[in-house]
């Protein structure tokens, strides 16, 4: 009797097992589409056999645990190509905004600087016309407006990246604390024996997100909890304290600080990663660095200009006289670039002779600033004017095309290890349908068991009555 009351465990533990496999196998079908779900697998030990008679006779089988399928090498893999992904996303959008803004059509600054040395060529022709001598003047306006046009554009688009960071942060700081409340919650999970599989999942899936935003790196620390940090090496996040990222305001640009148990740390373009350093790269790196080369062209146009302008002589025999406003030395608060008006109110102001006499035909001077758009060198380079200029379109176009690359690149090596982390730790359905036959033949067979060995209790019982 005693043995059959063994073999009667044995079946109840065979039937409990097989239907918590079917139920794992069931939750598995129903996240086959949810993203970062890992399949579950039942792990199954036997029961501790007993010494029955001189031999050991088996009491059954249990799920020791619920594991899941996972990786960390292709997970840390997947988690750097979406930071490289994140960075080139990141630089996007501003890249696309300066191609149009540097681009190569007729009505570029490249077209200005020649329509205005055009317009000084044409009045050596005519050196007394009064036509001419206006266009010159509108030619030098419409410069100015050219130069401002494209600072005010660079202005928008650093802009709209400081609005794109503001709109960002707060989202940011919700996922910071959900990484902090999943490791409480694993933690209180698994300090009791089981496995937080789901928590985990979810966890690995927000590291990931925020890998792509922020470049974030982890590690595990003595309690098992996983922590974040910028690449700077600013914490994020520690166990279950997370940090809250603000925007500050320095002058006109938007900064970022982290805050975390009551330390403030003002983070740069050299702690971030992912989309948000991309974008800081953009704004205080390649941009500024366009700033300044457009300044650099403003001042040494309009002083070489206003250098040659001062030699000559209007039609009113007055010489000394500035052709542009002087930008060479403006306070901090004027930039160069927008600051380009010519100084003249009048036809008669246009110094177009090299001599006080300044005789019908001289045309002298005005021949001297037309020849600056070929012969002159900007700054320190071997550039024209036009050649100058020329260089920025040509590095805005380069960079905009390298980082088509590599987010293309970064997108194809994400997509493929994604395809390998789903391939190692996604639902097969194919496989689940071969799990469920398998543990359903096995109920049915613990079923047909325990019916045997209850048939086979009540045949002992009417023999013992």
């Amino acid at each position: 009797m005693t043995s059959l009351l063994n073999a009667l465990n044995a079946g109840k533990t065979s039937l409990l097992t097989n239907q918590k496999s079917i139920e794992i196998v069931g939750n598995n079908i129903a996240n086959v589409n949810t993203p970062g779900y890992s399949r579950q697998r039942a792990q199954l030990t036997n029961m501790p056999s007993v010494n029955f008679g001189g031999f050991f006779i088996g009491q059954g089988v249990t799920v020791s645990d619920v594991s899941r399928d996972y990786s960390l090498f292709i997970t840390r893999q997947l988690q750097g190509k979406t930071i490289d992904y994140g960075e080139a996303s990141g630089k996007s959008n501003a890249l696309t905004e300066l191609e149009r803004t540097f681009n190569v059509s007729q009505n570029n600054l490249s077209a200005q600087i020649n329509d205005f040395f055009d317009a000084w060529q044409q009045l050596t022709t005519n050196p007394s016309g009064q036509v001419e001598r206006d266009l010159v003047i509108q030619r030098g306006q419409l410069l100015g407006e050219a130069f401002n046009s494209i600072t005010n554009e660079m202005d928008s688009i650093t802009q709209n990246i400081d609005r794109e960071i503001v709109a960002e942060v707060p989202a940011l700081n919700v996922k910071l604390a959900e990484l902090a409340r999943l490791n409480e919650r694993i933690n209180l999970i698994e300090v009791t024996g089981q496995t937080a599989n789901s928590d985990r999942d979810s966890r690995d899936l927000l590291v990931q997100d925020l890998s792509e935003t922020l470049g974030i790196q982890t590690y595990t620390d003595n309690r098992g909890m996983l922590c974040a940090y910028l690449p700077g090496g600013t914490p994020l996040v520690m166990g279950t304290t997370a940090a809250t990222i603000s925007t500050v305001t320095e002058g006109t640009t938007i900064n970022l600080q982290v805050n975390i148990a009551g330390s403030t740390r003002s983070v740069g373009v050299d702690d971030l990663g992912g989309k948000f350093k991309g974008m800081f790269e953009m704004r205080d790196v390649f941009i500024q660095g366009l700033r300044d080369d457009l300044n650099t062209l403003a001042i040494d146009l309009t002083t070489t200009v206003n250098d040659a302008h001062l030699d000559g002589y209007g039609s009113d025999g007055v010489t000394g006289r500035l052709f542009f406003n002087d930008i060479s030395a403006l306070p901090p608060d004027m930039v160069a670039s927008r600051s380009i008006v010519v100084a003249l109110t009048d036809t008669s102001q246009v110094a177009v002779a090299g001599n006080p006499a300044a005789a019908p035909g001289d045309n002298e001077n005005a021949l001297r600033i037309a020849q600056l758009e070929s012969t002159h060198k900007v700054g320190t380079t071997n550039n024209t004017f036009n050649d100058f200029f020329s260089q920025m379109v040509a590095t805005v176009g380069v960079e905009a095309a390298h980082n088509n690359l590599a987010m293309a690149g970064a997108q194809d090596a994400t997509m493929q290890l994604q395809n390998l982390r789903d391939g190692y730790s996604g639902v097969s359905l194919e496989e689940e349908m071969v799990d469920l036959i398998q543990y359903q033949r096995g109920f049915q067979s613990s079923a047909k068991y325990l019916a045997t060995v209850d048939e086979l209790m009540n045949s002992l019982l009417q023999l013992k009555n």
